[in-house]
């Protein structure tokens, strides 16, 4: 096998968070046949169908959303790579610490990381994945200078901007009850048990309260990330509620299926957030500046 481009890599891992192959070509400066024909280079080198295109966008094969994973791995390692070469040069690495949470770690700040490094090369980035919760821990204890959240609720002691917006949607796998219903009340969606994510994740905080003084069931399933979640959901485990970001690829190769809630849309902001009274270092805050410019 011969190795792929990064640049091959880059555009199908920014095809995916886009949803689009021709959005991730406009982002990365490529005509369309271009793109067209890096990704079929790729699928080529790697033998593999990593992604389904239609005239409504694209999405992965399940084949893709492995190399996918493993995709973003290998542009991190890459970047870094590049700023070492930079400081060989004699020009000082600096380092940006940053906690983010589950659905924008995996969904959002790649992309984020990626456009920012286009400008600031020599900057060398760590970023831990945790819950909403965790993650203000970890910035409270000065442990990391800023934080990425989903939480619908920031404590007082903290200074936040609005980075990206996120909504919540109930997921069925094929062949449950409510496959065919139009809409399910909000009432009805409190009184079954769900697949959630964990306690102190942005998810399950903004899912309780939008449920708040409604009659609750017990969770059948309680999980730690939204891979658990859609796998236990595809399963057949019983209806689950997550981020449309994170939900995308299953309802799009019909492994789940959209369900219509009635009422508010469970809508979040996703935010940046750091210590009250102390200011962003100079690289955060021009991370944080990078990424409010487009939300």
């Amino acid at each position: 096998m011969t190795w792929p481009t990064l640049l091959d890599l880059e555009l199908f891992v920014r095809a995916d968070q886009l949803g689009s192959l021709s959005a991730a070509a406009r982002e990365l400066g490529l005509s369309q046949p271009e793109a067209s024909r890096r990704l079929a280079r790729l699928e080529s080198q790697l033998d593999l169908h990593l992604m389904v295109r239609s005239h409504t966008g694209s999405h992965l094969t399940r084949q893709g959303e492995l190399v996918a994973q493993w995709s973003h791995q290998l542009l991190d390692q890459a970047s870094q790579w590049q700023a070492g070469v930079a400081a060989l040069h004699g020009r000082k690495a600096t380092h940006l610490e940053i906690a983010a949470s589950q659905t924008i770690a995996e969904f959002l700040a790649p992309h984020w990381l990626a456009n920012f490094r286009r400008t600031h090369a020599d900057v060398v980035t760590r970023m831990e994945v945790h819950n909403s919760a965790r993650v203000i821990e970890l910035v409270h204890a000065g442990s990391v200078v800023l934080g990425l959240v989903e939480a619908p609720e920031i404590p007082e002691w903290l200074d936040t901007v609005t980075v990206g917006r996120d909504q919540l949607v109930v997921v069925v796998a094929p062949g449950h009850p409510w496959q065919h219903r139009r809409k399910i009340t909000q009432e009805e969606l409190a009184a079954t048990p769900l697949v959630v994510r964990e306690p102190g994740s942005g998810t399950r905080q903004t899912l309780e309260l939008s449920m708040a003084g409604k009659a609750s069931a017990v969770p059948v399933l309680e999980l730690a990330s939204n891979a658990a979640v859609l796998s236990a959901a595809t399963s057949g485990a019983g209806p689950a509620v997550i981020s449309a970001l994170a939900a995308r690829g299953a309802i799009a190769d019909g492994r789940l299926l959209r369900v219509a809630l009635s009422g508010p849309v469970l809508e979040r902001q996703l935010r940046a957030v750091w210590k009250r009274g102390t200011a962003p270092s100079p690289t955060a805050k021009s991370f944080v500046d990078s990424i409010t410019t487009h939300a």
